[in-house]
C-alpha cells in the first residue's frame, strides 16, 4: 500500500466519521454537564434495557449498512475514497462491544458509562436523520434506510431515559 493510498483512506475515515465525532463531543459534554445518576435501581434498570433496544437496533442497521454497501457508497457522496470492509467492520465492533459494556455498567449506575450511552442515543437520532436524507438524493433506497426508523426511535426512547436518569 503506497503512501498516497494510506493517506486517502485516513482522510477518509476522518472526514467521513466527522458527524459521529461532533455528536462523541456533544455526548462527553452531556457526561460532563448534567446531574450525577441519582436514581434508584428500577430507573436505572428502564435505561439499561432502553440502551439494549438501542444497542439491538444499531447492530441490525449496521448488519444492512454492511450487506448493502455503505462502506462503499457514504464516502463517495462526500468525495471521499470507499472505506475497507475491514475498516468498517472494525469501527462498528469495537463501539458495539463498548455499547454492551456499558448498558450493566449504567444499570449499576457507574457515570461514566453515560458517555457511549448518550452517543449512541445521538447517533442513533442522526442516523434516522441521514439516511432519509440520503436516499432523497440518490433518489431510490440508499444503505440503511431500511433500518434507520427502529434505529431512530431507539435513539429518542435512550435519550430521554438518560435526560431523566441525569437530572
Amino acid at each position: 500500500m503506497t503512501g498516497e493510498r494510506v493517506a486517502g483512506d485516513l482522510r477518509s475515515a476522518l472526514l467521513g466519521t466527522a458527524g459521529l465525532t461532533a455528536a462523541c463531543l456533544v455526548a462527553l459534554v452531556l457526561t460532563l454537564t448534567r446531574g450525577p445518576v441519582t436514581a434508584t435501581r428500577e430507573q436505572r434498570v428502564v435505561v439499561a434495557r432502553l440502551a439494549a433496544f438501542a444497542l439491538l437496533a444499531q447492530a441490525a442497521h449496521f448488519a444492512e449498512e454492511l450487506a448493502t454497501g455503505f462502506n462503499r457508497q457514504f464516502p463517495e457522496v462526500l468525495g471521499l475514497a470507499p472505506w475497507s470492509a475491514q475498516f468498517f467492520v472494525a469501527f462498528n465492533a469495537v463501539w458495539l462491544a463498548i455499547w454492551s459494556l456499558s448498558i450493566p455498567a449504567v444499570g449499576c449506575g457507574f457515570r461514566p458509562a453515560l458517555f457511549p450511552l448518550w452517543f449512541l442515543g445521538i447517533g442513533s437520532v442522526l442516523n434516522g436523520v441521514a439516511h432519509p436524507l440520503l436516499a432523497l438524493r440518490a433518489g431510490g433506497y440508499f444503505p440503511g434506510l431500511l433500518t434507520c426508523p427502529l434505529v431512530a426511535v431507539a435513539g429518542v426512547l435512550l435519550l430521554g431515559g438518560l435526560a431523566r436518569l441525569t437530572r
